[in-house]
């Protein structure tokens, strides 16, 4: 690791935001690279460049450069298939399942995270906490009751996005998508009852890409002493889009004591693809905050999601630039904090421990 003096000079940021950065907890509620994974054998254990066309939809994050800037944990994400039946989708996820803890496992500087407790003895120790999350509940939906989720052993599974970019027998799509037999938008009742088996299970519910009905049908049913998450998303009070939340979205998850991880896709967050910035971003944080205060929010990046990242922080070599962008709107350190992974922390201790 670079010194401070060393990483300010190189990112262009002051020495300040670099010491900021790494005291805090930093902690990305999703990362997508396991895709890259399965479909081309991408190795997470290796360091690699950001390739001939820096910031588009992959190779943005690996182990290595994740610990050399000093992203502390992170939710890593299975994302489901949803052209599968569903019992090939179970039997999947638990190939892939055991596939990620293995790739992980090869990192001596990594450590599977379950819980802030675990999380806490994994930073003490220098490793980086993993979390486990699964993005499409339809991976494990073949029972009505939702007790497929028992498939997933020892509380591995930190959370569920209930739905993805395709409409499943649980809900509807916020995207374009949802026309293709989208209903009402709404939760079916198997979706109302798999938001029920998550509670039960004390796995949280991750209302990212959920149809605006399906959001609050989930909300109606949703445990009110557990807090929601919205792991990865933009804001329509900056940038309307489909996949961005509304004011009414982000008071209800900060009602339930939930964080919102704000995302780094440059069309999401308002800007063109090619010349896209990470002021873009913190505006979306700020509004954020402004709305509905400091400890609601939150970081999730979805690198290597099939997204493009603003060209001044194309992969996460460059992420404490961020602390830098926030420094610069006059906020506290404690604040930045908050925000770069002290308040899913705490989320994630509300629920596990």
């Amino acid at each position: 690791m670079r010194s401070p003096d060393e990483e300010a000079q190189a990112l262009g940021i002051s020495r300040e935001a670099v010491e900021v950065y790494r005291a805090a907890d930093v902690i990305d509620l999703h990362v997508d690279t396991f895709i890259w994974t399965r479909i081309f054998g991408y190795d997470i254990s290796k360091r690699h460049d950001a390739g001939p066309f820096p910031g588009w939809f992959a190779r943005q994050v690996d182990v290595p450069r994740l610990r050399d800037v000093g992203v502390t944990g992170a939710t890593w994400v299975i994302t489901t298939n949803p052209f599968r039946s569903a019992d090939g989708r179970a039997h999947a996820f638990t190939r892939n399942l055991d596939r990620l803890r293995a790739d992980l496992a090869r990192n001596p500087d990594v450590a599977v995270v379950r819980n802030a407790a675990e999380y806490r003895a994994a930073r003490a120790e220098g490793k980086h906490g993993a979390f486990i999350g699964i993005q499409g509940g339809n991976a494990l939906d073949r029972n009505a009751d939702g007790s497929a989720l028992d498939l997933i052993a020892d509380d591995l599974v930190l959370r569920v996005t209930l739905v993805h970019l395709t409409s499943s027998q649980l809900g509807v799509t916020s995207s374009p998508l949802s026309t293709f037999g989208g209903g009402d938008g709404g939760l079916t009742t198997r979706g109302r009852d798999y938001v029920r088996a998550l509670n039960a299970r004390k796995i949280f519910v991750d209302l990212a890409h959920i149809h605006r009905k399906g959001f609050f049908d989930a909300l109606e049913v949703h445990d009110r002493s557990q807090p929601v998450l919205v792991t990865h998303t933009g804001v329509s009070g900056v940038t309307p889009h489909w996949r961005n939340l509304d004011d009414a979205q982000l008071r209800a998850v900060a009602d339930l004591g939930g964080t919102v991880g704000i995302m780094y896709e440059a069309g999401f967050v308002g800007e063109s693809r090619l010349s896209s910035r990470l002021d873009a971003i913190v505006r979306h944080v700020k509004y954020a905050v402004d709305t509905v205060g400091e400890d609601h929010v939150s970081l999730g990046s979805d690198w290597d999601g099939m997204i493009v990242t603003p060209r001044d922080m194309t992969t996460c070599s460059e992420h404490p630039r961020i602390a830098q962008k926030m420094l610069d709107l006059g906020w506290s350190a404690e604040r930045v904090h908050k925000v770069l992974g002290g308040n899913f922390l705490r989320v994630v201790e509300a629920l596990r421990g």
